[in-house]
């Protein structure tokens, strides 16, 4: 709890007494003199129970953005909680039946959004939120959102100068919030603009060592690494620089990975988590990162397509299925972290679609008809209901006031930021017994970033522009002028080299038949095509080992 001293000294003005130098003791004096109104004056990343024994009350919150995640089952009056799947699967009672929907959203976006969970039963409860339990009673509601407002002919609130300041001081108060520790911090240092910002923050308010880690790899993988950018900001802002080159026995760390992200989990990126995570805690405690400066800011390059489709789909719709069926034989794609072929087709594929579907169909992994095939027949017939994208829309149609852009970024904010980058940070850095703090995700930082104009955010279509802008002469030109990289793995190269045996073992047709729910032949199409390079797979071959993994040590566990 960020503002804990804040609290402290204003209850202890209404008479509390405190016994330890805790943030957690805050929490219990808040909730006695606010009751459930507490969370609304809590700033930093949280969920926690209170059981109130005078009314025999549960309550339970989650901070705004997800940062700590709480599972639960509820079903005939009973409640079990936790912060892990793996605890509440304790009770053998439970029947560990697979939800249809959930296997195939995790197809789809490679994570299951919440409130969903891999299993019929056990939900998620969504950032934001509270749950309160009383007789058997359970009352899920949500305490805060982001409010993105329509802003076509408005005048603009600010000039661009007053935006820019803004930004500056509010991400410079984020990072000194979350300086307070009794115990060793350090900082993710990608060389990209959000860590390099969070690095440059950090030196304006410590005088001190600021110790940073980066990870890159050796010359197969050369196209992946960012360590010279690391280099440039360690040296700009003096800090004590750690670097690790990474040639990681993944069938050794895949099963860990797994095991501790509780759910099936396609994000290649989890394992470069968990290495850097291994690695920072032999020197650190506490870790920042820049996880949440792309979905704020506006730092995708799919952000980008989506403003260039707008006017796409104004072509004629005939035009619009030549040029696709042109692309699929001129348009090569790639294994190298810049897979701009695949950019491209998906691209024009989704120029078929209304602006919704048009925008979800790009970041999934498998479309509906390819999930189809995947399936097995019996398994078909659980999913006849089943829509990929309604979770995604329903976030379309909360803010079906604010302009495209501004949807798409509150879509992403409640979805893949929330269930995919902060699920895995939070998961791989506590794995490691590592702290993970994300000065982005700031909730004061991102209440502003929802007042600026998209068109600010990336004026002439640069990704980040209003953020560079704010950063310009704090950050090297080389940094700000860099093209977005990303914390990738080089799994393509690994699915056709380093794991090709293992993943043919691994999904081979004996061991698929021990699961009900897949097409053999289909599955054994994907794996052809992709090693005798046909067509780039890498991503579902990714998603279908991971499944197989976690299935194997969560089916029986």
């Amino acid at each position: 709890i960020y503002n804990f001293k804040e609290l402290r000294t204003q209850l202890e003005e209404k008479g509390h007494t405190f016994y330890t130098r805790s943030d957690t003791e805050v929490i219990i004096h808040l909730y006695e003199e606010y009751g459930r109104e507490c969370v609304h004056k809590l700033e930093g990343m949280f969920v926690f129970a209170i059981w109130d024994k005078s009314r025999k009350e549960l309550f339970i919150a989650r901070d705004r953005l997800g940062i700590k995640p709480l599972y639960y089952h509820y079903k005939d009056g009973n409640l079990r909680f936790a912060s892990e799947i793996k605890s509440i699967i304790q009770d053998k009672t439970l029947p560990r039946t697979i939800n249809p929907s959930a296997l195939g959203y995790f197809f789809s976006f490679l994570y299951v959004p919440a409130p969903l969970s891999i299993f019929e039963g056990i939900n998620k409860l969504p950032a934001a939120h509270t749950l309160f339990f009383k007789n058997g009673q359970l009352k899920i509601e949500q305490y805060w959102d982001l409010k993105f407002e329509n802003k076509k002919n408005k005048r603009m609130a600010r000039s661009e100068g007053e935006y820019i300041q803004t930004v500056k001081e509010l991400l410079k108060e984020s990072v000194k919030k979350r300086l307070i520790s009794d115990v060793p911090m350090g900082v993710f240092l990608s060389g990209g603009i959000d860590s390099s910002a969070v690095v440059a923050m950090m030196r304006q308010v410590t005088s001190g060592t600021i110790k940073t880690f980066s990870i890159g790899y050796g010359a197969k993988d050369r196209t992946y690494n960012e360590l010279d950018y690391s280099q440039i900001i360690s040296q700009q802002f003096d800090t004590e620089h750690h670097r690790f080159i990474v040639e990681p026995k993944i069938i050794e760390i895949l099963p860990k990975v797994v095991w501790h992200l509780d759910e099936p989990f396609g994000d290649s990126s989890a394992i470069l988590n968990f290495l850097i995570s291994s690695q920072t805690k032999q020197k650190i405690t506490v870790a920042l990162a820049g996880i949440g400066g792309d979905e704020v800011f506006g730092g995708y390059p799919r952000y980008i397509g989506a403003r260039l489709s707008l006017a796409y789909k104004r072509l004629p719709y005939f035009l619009r299925k030549i040029i696709i069926t042109s692309s699929n034989s001129l348009i090569k794609e790639s294994l190298k972290s810049k897979n701009v072929g695949s950019w491209i087709r998906r691209f024009l594929r989704g120029g078929l679609l209304n602006d919704q579907e048009r925008y979800i169909s790009w970041m999934q992994c498998f479309s509906k008809k390819e999930e189809l095939d995947l399936f097995s027949d019996d398994f078909k017939k659980s999913l006849l209901n089943f829509n990929p994208s309604a979770i995604h829309r329903n976030y379309f149609d909360k803010s079906a006031m604010a302009d495209y852009l501004d949807k798409i970024f509150y879509l992403d904010l409640n979805t893949y930021l929330v269930d995919d980058l902060l699920h895995m940070g939070d998961r791989m850095s506590m794995a490691n017994s590592l702290e993970l703090r994300v000065p982005f995700c700031d909730y004061k930082l991102v209440e502003f970033s929802t007042t600026i104009p998209y068109q600010m955010k990336f004026s002439n279509f640069k990704l980040k522009g209003l953020l560079k802008k704010s950063l310009r002469g704090i950050l090297p030109d080389i940094i700000l002028n860099r093209t977005k990289q990303g914390f990738m793995a080089p799994v393509g190269r690994w699915i056709k080299e380093d794991l090709r045996e293992y993943i043919q073992d691994v999904l081979s047709k004996d061991n698929l038949r021990k699961m009900p729910y897949f097409d053999y032949k289909h599955i054994k199409n994907i794996l052809d095509n992709h090693f005798d390079g046909r067509k780039n797979y890498a991503d579902q071959i990714w998603a279908l080992l991971i499944f197989k993994l976690w299935y194997d040590l969560y089916a029986k566990y």
